[in-house]
């Protein structure tokens, strides 16, 4: 590796003038403080330096000038320093080899790269302050890597992301890792029996289609991964108002996060068979857009009847997911900027899991802890499903009560589900309103950290055996 490959504010080669950064726990500043020269007590002091976790320090030489940073860190999850490549001056930094705090080098590179990351591609590039990566960590740096790339595709306008270009994106990937891609297309998908995604994704200039990638050894257990694609919702002819479509650029999130994550899978060569489904459509208005009151046929045989066209989501995801059933996969997992309802639930930061397996969805929640990644897990309450009750069709993708609605939505996609395959539906917003260290405004990868150590604790015996 050279710096030339290396991420925004990160540098694989440590820098002839690079500054030192001591990362010392709270509990330890006073006994730190005890070590320095005089010169430093009194500068801190000067400025009733508290020693809590947080804050920095700039901590200057005898001439006056600053030459290297105090930083405390009370925490060893990846957010506890992505403060500081917003804050710290330009230029080049390193850990100082006598810092206490206990920050895992892969913790402080991860969360160092989130904390300097910028949507640039439409604005003029800025420098950020770079630290040296430490001997490159190359897990932290896959995993940065991925994280940046969901936010990027998120952020992306429509007009740069629609389904042709997230094509592009699954092709790329399948080209990077040797893998088998296809994409069905237009009145394709009608005739390879894909209703309801050909339905969602008609009255877009832009043809539905879904995308399927293929990797590994037909040996090894079956993963597939599926992922809600709609490149922007418009809400259908049953139409959102002004704010409620703003940013519905970002709900392709969920098949950013399962990009993301086969990217992962395939990065680290972990030992599955790798299957990836994205519908990817655009929920537009013409003549020709599908309306309240419809019935479709799904591919599984289910007729579905159109209470709202702004459900449209759980309706491209059926038909994946039948096709990730017919695969019999040891494993589906699905990711979806589903419903509101999960915001009010639960708020921005934490998406919801919903599984068809206890013990999956403990090990999916405890590596979300692990990862600083989290996750709430919420039932499939089978009575809910009176709530899509249709006296026409089999079910009906929305009904007129408000309550529990992501849980109805969840319980939608269930339907869809061999009840004999182990499955995880993680709703996730994918998306942060305002600007915190490390998750600026905008596009956003919720719950991938947890998915990929989920994985890996499930499949990889090299990860098993370091943990």
């Amino acid at each position: 590796m050279n710096d030339t490959a290396a991420p925004r504010g990160l540098r694989f080669e440590r820098a002839a003038d690079s500054r030192p950064i001591a990362f010392i726990h709270p509990e330890h500043y006073r006994d730190w403080l005890t070590l320095q020269p005089a010169a430093t007590r009194s500068w801190l002091e000067s400025q009733n330096f508290a020693g809590k976790s947080g804050q920095f320090a700039l901590i200057p030489d005898d001439t006056g000038r600053w030459q290297r940073v105090l930083a405390l860190t009370g925490s060893d999850e990846p957010f506890a320093v992505a403060h500081l490549p917003k804050l710290l001056p330009k230029g080049d930094y390193h850990r100082c080899p006598d810092s206490s705090a206990t920050l895992h080098a892969d913790h402080l590179l991860l969360g160092w790269g989130l904390g300097a990351y910028r949507f640039e591609r439409y604005l003029a590039g800025t420098e950020s302050p770079r630290l040296h990566s430490e001997g490159h960590g190359e897990p932290a740096l896959a995993m940065l890597d991925a994280s940046l790339r969901v936010r990027d595709w998120i952020n992306l306008p429509t007009e740069d992301m629609g389904p042709e270009q997230l094509q592009s994106a699954v092709f790329d990937a399948a080209l990077a890792f040797n893998a088998k891609a296809e994409a069905i297309i237009g009145d394709d998908l009608l005739q390879q029996n894909f209703p309801t995604i050909h339905a969602v994704g008609r009255a877009s200039h832009r043809a539905p289609r879904l995308l399927r990638l293929d990797w590994g050894d037909a040996a090894h257990p079956h993963v597939v991964l599926c992922g809600k694609g709609v490149c922007f919702d418009t809400g259908g002819l049953d139409i959102k108002t002004a704010d409620g479509m703003r940013n519905m650029k970002k709900d392709m999130g969920g098949a950013a996060h399962a990009l993301g994550l086969a990217r992962l899978v395939m990065q680290s060569k972990m030992p599955v068979r790798l299957t990836l489904l994205i519908p990817a459509v655009e929920n537009a208005i013409a003549g020709n857009a599908f309306r309240p009151g419809e019935v479709i046929k799904t591919r599984k045989g289910l007729s579905v009847e159109i209470d709202n066209t702004d459900a449209e989501g759980r309706l491209v995801l059926a038909d994946a997911l039948c096709l990730a059933s017919e695969l019999q996969p040891d494993l589906i997992m699905d990711f979806a900027t589903l419903t509101g309802a999960a915001r009010i639930a639960l708020g921005p930061d934490l998406p919801v899991l919903f599984s068809n397996r206890d013990d999956l969805a403990r090990a999916y929640l405890a590596a979300g802890e692990a990862q600083h990644d989290p996750l709430w897990r919420l039932p499939l309450w089978q009575p809910y499903l009176s709530y899509l009750k249709s006296n026409i069709a089999d079910l009906a993708n929305a009904g007129a009560s408000k309550m529990a609605g992501c849980m109805t939505a969840a319980l939608f996609l269930q339907r869809f589900v061999d009840p004999a395959i182990a499955w995880t539906h993680v709703d996730v917003y994918s998306w942060n309103d305002s600007e915190r260290p490390g998750r600026p405004a905008g596009g956003e990868a919720q719950s991938l950290r947890a998915a990929f150590l989920l994985l890996q604790s499930k499949y990889d015996n090299r990860h098993s055996a370091n943990a």
